[in-house]
């Protein structure tokens, strides 16, 4: 392991994404939010990567979705940053901005505070878009168990549906 951030568990999981990639002939994009970026840190702690990760982009706040991955705003007033909606509407904006095969967001609440009764501490949107239009959606429900362990399984969630969708499973 190259990096003492990423974890065995997460490490493993991003070689075999970028095996599957590699076998699918497809490069991809990250699109992160409450992760800041740790999807795209794992995939590229992996030496080679730079075969198949061409770029990440974290957009934390309502301005950068819209303005780096198109999100439109009338997505987030209706239906907020966490959101199904949202999510897939930044898959699609990485896809496309990028020039990629692939591309996976997540957006969520990852704590301690900014929980409400609808969106509580812990609920996590991810999708994941391949080129030729599938198009997949994913929802968590992690619970409070802590703002570095949601995003740890944010990025582990993320990781298998790339892994998936490269692999034509999903």
């Amino acid at each position: 392991m190259s990096d003492a951030l990423i974890d065995a568990e997460v490490y493993a999981r991003a070689e075999a994404v970028l095996a599957a990639c590699r076998a699918a002939g497809l490069t991809l994009a990250t699109a992160e939010s409450c992760t800041g970026g740790l999807v795209c840190a794992a995939l590229t702690a992996v030496p080679g990567s730079s075969d198949v990760v061409d770029r990440g982009f974290v957009t934390y706040s309502n301005a950068a979705k819209m303005a780096m991955l198109g999100v439109p705003e009338a997505i987030l007033a209706a239906h907020g940053a966490v959101s199904a909606e949202t999510a897939r509407a930044m898959a699609l904006g990485a896809l496309g901005a990028a020039g990629v095969g692939l591309a996976v967001s997540i957006t969520g609440v990852a704590g301690p505070g900014g929980g409400s009764a609808a969106k509580p501490v812990g609920l996590v949107h991810f999708a994941c878009a391949r080129s030729g239009g599938a198009l997949i959606h994913r929802e968590m429900r992690f619970g409070d168990i802590g703002r570095a362990e949601i995003r740890r399984r944010a990025v582990l969630v993320a990781l298998d549906l790339l892994e998936e969708m490269a692999a034509g499973r999903a």
